[in-house]
This record gives structure tokens, C-alpha cells and sequence, in this order.
């Protein structure tokens, strides 16, 4: 075999592959005589067909397969004596006008590219930080409490207020037609909990048992039930009931059964500021990995693979199409999504992947096993059977893989923060959490 390794343009490359037409042909003459001992063919005994017929019926099938085996195995070996990384597969054509008695076939293909990484010394961080308040544990209580609420029908003439629980039954038409999900019967919700649209909740504000009212209201135009967004349809709801919310008092009845065993409010206070605490120290990570990533990813020059970025695209657009599918959207594998919809996201997403592996290689921050079991530790210590959480990690390689890959992000972001110039900001419990 002799092979010549062609630069075609940046990470582009072609290697011209020879190989003896005997040995295609040697192979192929082996195989049909192995499978002519096994196939099994109409009007012959088992192993007594003969070679012409086998040779009829699979000979072109077979041939290919010799072909895709001694032209893959070719080009790994070729690839690997020139010392190329090769990304993405090689597009692999015959050539004609070969050597009499030989087979050309040309392997064009990416290689990874060379990943340099600028000084991080003169980039800027921001790491946020952010503490759990006295009142982010009330809020929180409060929230608590309204998981267990219980409620009490309001007298006949008390009117429905924010927090009450009303049944009703309503019809909606859109220009005198009735419209599907437009009408229901005994139907429940809270008012105020944002459950319903605004115009709906603020119509059923006020109303008391028994009454009845016909309002407008305006479909949004970006409302999830495409046939009605944008639309105006007139409502007749009948309020049928009113049930006043009752919360339960913050005491040891209160603590005892949200699992605390001390049952004292003090100890309940301490836990739900332990469990805040942990989801902030998280929150805190992640926005914080995602500002070293950036000024990583900022100074470091590389060409893209496209044949990586094109690999990364269409897992995006996959998992686009299954999603539509979850939402129960019809014919979701066929829906037509333009790539430039994800072009920048997988384009950040395989560089940031090279220079991090980049990184991770020069630096020495691979995954110690060590942290990797002070991760799972972590994440199993919020649940009421830890030792059961780390088990289930543990039985399964791909969700090791998965915290050994979380575990060496840290490390690379621990390792930039180390060397960028940092400014520390207290963005607030609020922000962070999502709640500003």
C-alpha cells in the first residue's frame, strides 16, 4: 500500500489510497466460500450450494462489504502512520486510470485543528455571588404552606378573592362558534395562581356563588392553541362554588410533617436554609462556569471542523424534532428546522469542547476519582436515602460519565478563575434564583 496525505484548505486533507486488487478479490473468494457453507437455499442440502450460485445470489453484496472493511482499514492505518487526528468520517471515492492490478480510491476528511489558547491574565471575570436571606426562608415557608393548604366553602354571598379556589363551568365561542378546549364543566382553579389567562381570572374576581357572566377576551398572539391565538372570544362563566385557602400555622405540626425530626421550627428554618443554600451554591457554579467559559472560549484561535460542527447540528435538530414530538406535535420527525437556527449554538458548542479538551490536556485537569465521588456525595446528600442515590450513580457508566464530565468542567473553570482578572458581584438571592 502506498499513500501520499494532500492540504487541501485550513483542516481539509486527502490521502490517495492503493491497494492490490488481489487482495479485494482474495477476500471476497474467502467469504463465499464461508457463507457457502452455511446458507441455506431451495433444492440444495445445507453447505452443498454451489459456489456459482452463491457467488449469483451475494456476490455484489459481499463485495462491498470487503471493499468498506480493506479501504476503512486502509485509511485508519494510513491516518495513524501520518500522525492525523482525524474528525467527522472521510468521504472515500474509486479513482480511475490506476495501475494495472491495483485499486485508487481517495479518503478526503478533516483533521482537528491546533487550538491555541491566549494569555488569561488579561481577561476580566465576573463571579457573581449571592447569600440565602431571613426572607428567602419565609418565602419559602410560604410556599410550603401553600403545598398544604386545605380549603373551606365561603358563604353564598362572599365573593371569590386571590387565593380562593372556584368551580365554575364556562363556554367560549369565537364569532359564534364553539372551539375546542373552549368548554368545560366543574372545572377548578385558583384564582390569582395565574393558571388561567388574566382576562379569565379578573371575569371570575368578584363573581359570587351562582351568578353568571359573559365577558371578551383576547387570545394572545403567541398563545400555545394556535387555532385560537390572536383571536377574541366571548365567555359565559357560571360560578358554581368558593372555597376560601386555609394555611397551615409554622409550628412543630408544620415540621414534623415536612420530615424534620427534631419538629421544632428552628430545625425546619435550619433545613430549608441548608437546601437553599446547596441549590445557590449550584446556581452559582453554573453562571459562574459559563463566564470563565466565555472569556476561555474568547481567547482561544482555532479552526472549526465543519464536518464536527455538521455532526452537532443535526443532534440539535434531532433533539428539536423530539421535543416538538413530546409536545405532541403532529408529524414532528418531518418538520422542516433550518440549520441556521443552530448554527451558532453547535459552533459554540464544538469550539468550546476543543478548547476545553485543549485545556484539560496541557493543564492536567482530568476528572480525579476522588472528586468525582465528592460530586455524586453532594448531589445524593439533598435526598432521604443517600446511600441509594450514590448506588444508582454508580450502576450506570453513562451516568458516571456524565459527573465525571460535569466534574472536569469545574475543574477547568475553577483554573481560569485562578487566572483571570476577577470582580466579585453580589447579584442577590432573587436574581439568581430566577424570581426577579
Amino acid at each position: 500500500m502506498t499513500v501520499t496525505v494532500e492540504t487541501l484548505e485550513k483542516l481539509e486533507r486527502k490521502i490517495t489510497l492503493t491497494l492490490p486488487a488481489d487482495v479485494i478479490k482474495n477476500e471476497v473468494e474467502n467469504r463465499l466460500k464461508r457463507l457457502a457453507r452455511q446458507v441455506k437455499m431451495d433444492g440444495f442440502r445445507p453447505g452443498k450450494v454451489p459456489m456459482n450460485v452463491v457467488a449469483q445470489r451475494y456476490g455484489y453484496s459481499v463485495h462491498y462489504e470487503v471493499m468498506n472493511d480493506k479501504v476503512g482499514e486502509a485509511f485508519a492505518q494510513a491516518a495513524n502512520e501520518a500522525k492525523l487526528r482525524v474528525a467527522g468520517q472521510p468521504q472515500i471515492t474509486e479513482k480511475d486510470g490506476a495501475p494495472e492490478g491495483q485499486l485508487a480510491f481517495d479518503a478526503v476528511f478533516e483533521v482537528y485543528p491546533e487550538v491555541k489558547i491566549g494569555d488569561l491574565t488579561t481577561a476580566e471575570v465576573e463571579r457573581a455571588t449571592a447569600t440565602v436571606s431571613e426572607a428567602a426562608i419565609d418565602r419559602t415557608l410560604d410556599i410550603l404552606r401553600k403545598q398544604r393548604r386545605t380549603f373551606g366553602q365561603r358563604a353564598k354571598e362572599e365573593a371569590a378573592q386571590d387565593g380562593d379556589r372556584v368551580t365554575i363551568d364556562f363556554a367560549g365561542k369565537i364569532d359564534g362558534e364553539a372551539f375546542e378546549g373552549g368548554k368545560a364543566e366543574g372545572f377548578q382553579f385558583i384564582v390569582g395562581d395565574g393558571q388561567m389567562l388574566k382576562e379569565f381570572e379578573d371575569a371570575v374576581r368578584g363573581m359570587k356563588t351562582g351568578e353568571s357572566k359573559t365577558f371578551p377576551l383576547a387570545f394572545p398572539e403567541d398563545y400555545h392553541g394556535k387555532d385560537v391565538a390572536g383571536k377574541t372570544a366571548d365567555f359565559l362563566v357560571t360560578l358554581h362554588k368558593v372555597e376560601a385557602a386555609h394555611l397551615p400555622e409554622v409550628n412543630e405540626e408544620l415540621a414534623k410533617s415536612l420530615g424534620i425530626a427534631e419538629g421544632t421550627v428552628e430545625a425546619l428554618r435550619a433545613d430549608i436554609k441548608k437546601n437553599l443554600e446547596r441549590e445557590v451554591k449550584f446556581r452559582l457554579q453554573a453562571r459562574n462556569k459559563q463566564a470563565a467559559m466565555d472569556a476561555l472560549s474568547a481567547k482561544a484561535e482555532l479552526d472549526l471542523p465543519k464536518s464536527v460542527v455538521q455532526a452537532e447540528l443535526d443532534r440539535l435538530i434531532e433533539g428539536a424534532r423530539a421535543d416538538l414530538k413530546q409536545r405532541g406535535v403532529k408529524d414532528a420527525e418531518k418538520a422542516p428546522i433550518p440549520e441556521d437556527l443552530f448554527r451558532p449554538q453547535a459552533e459554540r458548542r464544538v469550539r468550546l469542547g476543543l478548547v476545553v479538551a485543549e485545556l484539560v490536556r496541557t493543564q492536567d485537569l482530568q476528572a480525579k476519582p476522588e472528586q468525582i465521588q465528592a460530586h455524586i456525595q453532594e448531589l445524593a446528600s439533598s435526598y432521604e436515602q443517600p446511600a441509594d442515590v450514590v448506588r444508582w450513580y454508580q450502576s450506570d457508566n453513562r451516568r458516571m460519565a456524565e459527573i465525571e464530565a460535569v466534574v472536569i468542567e469545574n475543574n477547568v473553570t475553577d483554573y481560569v478563575l485562578s487566572q483571570v482578572k476577577v470582580t466579585e458581584k453580589d447579584i442577590g438571592f432573587d436574581e439568581l434564583m430566577g424570581q426577579a
